[in-house]
């Protein structure tokens, strides 16, 4: 019987192309664990790690922040704001434990005047053991350094070796987030698990250790003569019993059941805008909501204005008051979102809203595509409710990002805040509580404001002051004023849009 076969993991891979002489694809099965304890260590060089951190953090700092990226000490950077290969790794090979540890030369350095920030990531190590690993650096926030932290965390799983130049070992496009440490590291503008730009890592054998590994163990001699015979079954399955009696008819629908839907009496709207463009805003300016919107746990609740719903035929229109005034003074971005409207028909739906900005109004713009192919348009408790619908951007709505010094970050199919619309059909039908976001901070109600900075624009109410939020709680020497500008900076790597959020007119 042919010997089990266990999942490929990259110190796996390495381990066979040193004690076969080549870089096979597929592995015999590794010693057991404790028989493998003694084994020693083989050396790695060669190796290259291909990354980029994260994209929309590259266009951000070379866009709208009008900065510049720097790839010394070993490092370099492909063409087009492409991402960075760090050179030179040297490592180990635990043929015991199969877990990797290499480090690479080469350090990227972010910078912006006009955002006051500084960033440094450099002394980058990598670490595997079986399909888990990270990638280790130091990180230097305007002079403030975190040395020797967990950046990003690793993915193997389903990962296969290929083979590059020399005989090195490749593995391609590793998923990789952010790692908690690495999440504090930046200020908090990002949260644990967010997506980062994959990994690409190429390692090479420096040479067969100073002893053999222990053998693999070999199968048993053989199996069993014959297998356990299948049970026979029972004479004879039991017989499904028959059904007594007519079938009793279906009841007709109570409370608590579902039924078609029909006029619609009130209703509500939970949608968050996107969570990453909200946790940006709130690093140096503010939200204000007004019109009776007010504030979630995930998002922003709007009220209901008017709308109709056929259940029959998976239809639904409906339109929502209130408004959300997004500001950030120092970086000059001023946008309201408001009028917004769902229509949804089948599997399919759009939600439209109006976007003002110092330079006007533009209006029923087709903002987000939503998926409604797992949403039901059957009433329960007297409630329809298409709750935490996927959306996404419409070219329209990433447009309306753009400022006249770059182009947007977002782009057409590029995820948003979920949608959840709530219509109640029968009089005092109890809505359910807003739910359409994906997380968010800061508290907030009709006309009240979420965030800090301020702002001179008027209209809406005002954004109350102070740095609010974990700025407050650095214990960094850096003046706040830096702080600021670097967390906006970070924050913007995770919103995408961020970096081309359009500008107030001059």
């Amino acid at each position: 019987m042919a010997a089990t076969r266990r999942p490929i993991t990259l110190a796996a891979a390495v381990a066979t192309a040193v004690t076969l002489g080549a870089t096979a694809l597929t592995l015999p099965a590794l010693a057991a664990d404790g028989e493998a304890a003694a084994a020693p260590k083989m050396e790695l060089k060669d190796g290259t790690l291909d990354w980029g951190f994260k994209e929309t953090f590259r266009k951000y700092v070379t866009g709208m922040a009008a900065g510049k990226i720097e790839a010394t000490d070993g490092a370099k950077q492909a063409a087009d704001n492409g991402v960075f290969t760090f050179t030179d790794g040297k490592g180990t090979y635990d043929t015991g434990t199969h877990a990797t540890d290499t480090a690479f030369k080469g350090s990227v350095r972010f910078s912006s005047t006009a955002h006051r920030f500084d960033i440094k990531v450099s002394d980058v190590k990598v670490r595997t053991e079986g399909t888990g690993g990270a990638i280790q650096a130091d990180i230097s926030l305007n002079g403030t350094a975190q040395n020797d932290i967990d950046l990003a965390r690793l993915d193997l799983t389903g990962i296969r070796p290929g083979t590059g130049a020399g005989g090195a070992m490749t593995f391609k496009d590793i998923p990789a987030t952010l790692t908690a440490d690495g999440a504090k590291a930046f200020n908090g503008m990002y949260k644990e698990g967010d997506k980062l730009d994959p990994a690409t890592l190429s390692v090479k054998a420096g040479g067969a250790p100073t002893q053999k590994p222990t053998e693999t163990p070999k199968p048993t001699p053989k199996p069993t003569d014959k297998p356990t015979q299948t049970p026979k079954p029972t004479a004879k399955p039991t017989e499904t019993p028959k059904p007594t009696g007519t079938p009793t008819a279906t009841p007709k629908p109570t409370s608590g059941t579902e039924r078609p839907a029909g006029e619609v009496h009130d209703g509500s709207l939970a949608w968050g805008v996107k969570e990453s463009f909200r946790r940006y805003i709130e690093s140096g300016g503010g939200a204000t909501l007004s019109g009776g919107a007010e504030k979630n746990d995930n998002g922003y609740d709007f009220p209901y204005a008017k709308g109709d719903v056929d259940s029959d035929a998976k239809k639904l229109n409906a339109s929502f008051g209130g408004a959300v005034r997004f500001q950030y003074k120092a970086h000059g971005i001023d946008m309201k979102f408001s009028d917004i409207k769902v229509a949804a028909s089948g599997a399919k739906g759009t939600l439209t809203v109006d976007v003002t900005t110092p330079k006007g109004t533009n209006k029923d713009v087709k903002f987000a595509t939503l998926d409604l192919s797992k949403a039901s348009y059957a009433a329960k408790d007297d409630v329809v409710v298409l709750d935490k619908v996927p959306a996404a951007f419409t070219a329209a709505g990433a447009k309306q990002f753009e400022s006249e010094d770059a182009p947007s970050g977002y782009k057409a199919g590029d995820a948003i805040d979920p949608v959840t619309v709530a219509l109640s059909v029968a009089e005092g039908a109890e809505l359910p509580g807003g739910s359409g976001g994906s997380g968010g901070t800061g508290g907030a109600t009709d006309s009240g404001t979420t965030g800090g900075g301020s702002s001179d624009l008027g209209g809406g109410g005002s954004v109350g002051g102070g740095t609010g939020g974990s700025l407050a709680s650095t214990g960094s020497s850096v003046p706040t004023g830096a702080l600021l500008g670097t967390a906006g900076a970070i924050a913007a790597a995770g919103a995408g849009a961020v970096f081309v959020a359009r500008r107030r007119a001059s």
